[in-house]
């Protein structure tokens, strides 16, 4: 496999205990897990202690590394002050354990849209906020990944490119995610054409509009192979994250406006391990076809 890149992953899709999500990983030879869900908790309410005394160690035992910090930032109401004011707070405290952890990148987003008004009214708002975001970033030496979520101000490429270019901070990046574009009714060729100079992260994760359902990388709209394809012979180097989204997980709840069940009607007939294993091997198949295509 290209050396440049690195395979990490949503390790909480394959169990909410975190020893089953370390031996899962060791097993399949991957050496990063992005942490967000850690024995039934989310990452967003640790303290930094916490994190020294019962993850670190755990981490360091497997001989794993955290490619990202995967919070909650970003997933509240834009008018919702109290809470962007507590999640400053939580950002500073995930800003701490990313240096702890030896890990450069905090996935966020950028808040929810009161239902039926129309996002671009909140644009001003967002990159206002999102700049008080970043300026707790910088003081850590840590870059904020915006992940383009349905739902959120950020969810098609064209908010995604107004945002990333607005904050214009070394400390406020963009994540690719294929599925959520699909979900969001967006051809993800245009949104890699748009967005590609700010993208320094990738989550591999498929999808069909038909019933927006979540489908195995490779299989779906997101135009996967053909993306990542352009990606590699544009010099991206780092991570690609699998969030396969393939079976019902307990972080789930915390991460959908919607009912869960609805975006993965079917398990598959999988168990997370299973689901989780099955989107590395096909992300491994996709990258063995790009390179026999390019020599």
């Amino acid at each position: 496999m290209n050396q440049d890149l690195i395979i990490s992953g949503f390790s909480d899709e394959i169990s909410s205990d975190f020893d089953t999500q370390l031996e899962v990983v060791s097993k399949l030879g991957m050496h990063y897990i992005s942490l967000r869900g850690v024995d039934g908790k989310n990452i967003g309410e640790f303290t930094v202690d916490e994190i020294q005394e019962s993850v670190l160690p755990r981490l360091q035992r497997s001989g794993i590394g955290v490619s990202s910090i995967g919070s909650p930032i970003g997933k509240v109401f834009i008018n919702d002050e109290d809470s962007f004011a507590k999640q400053k707070n939580m950002l500073d405290r995930l800003c701490q354990i990313s240096n702890l952890l030896n890990c450069n990148y905090i996935r966020i987003f950028s808040f929810y849209i009161p239902k039926g008004e129309d996002a671009d009214n909140y644009r001003d708002e967002v990159i206002s906020k999102l700049k008080e975001y970043a300026a707790i970033a910088e003081k850590y030496d840590v870059i904020l990944l915006h992940e383009n979520e349905k739902d959120i101000y950020g969810d098609i490429a064209r908010r995604c490119h107004e945002i990333l270019k607005e904050v214009a901070s070394p400390a406020f990046k963009g994540i690719f995610d294929f599925a959520n574009f699909v979900q969001c009714g967006e051809d993800t060729q245009e949104c890699y054409d748009l967005l590609k100079d700010e993208i320094v992260y990738i989550h591999i994760k498929d999808a069909v509009t038909t019933d927006s359902q979540n489908v195995v990388c490779g299989t779906g709209e997101g135009k996967i192979p053909e993306l990542l394809a352009q990606f590699i012979r544009s010099g991206y180097k780092g991570f690609l994250t699998l969030e396969p989204h393939l079976v019902l997980f307990d972080s789930l709840k915390d991460l959908e406006l919607e009912e869960a069940a609805d975006v993965i009607k079917d398990n598959k007939g999988l168990d997370g391990a299973g689901g989780y294993k099955l989107q590395y091997e096909s992300l491994l198949q996709i990258l063995k076809k790009i390179e026999s295509e390019e020599k």
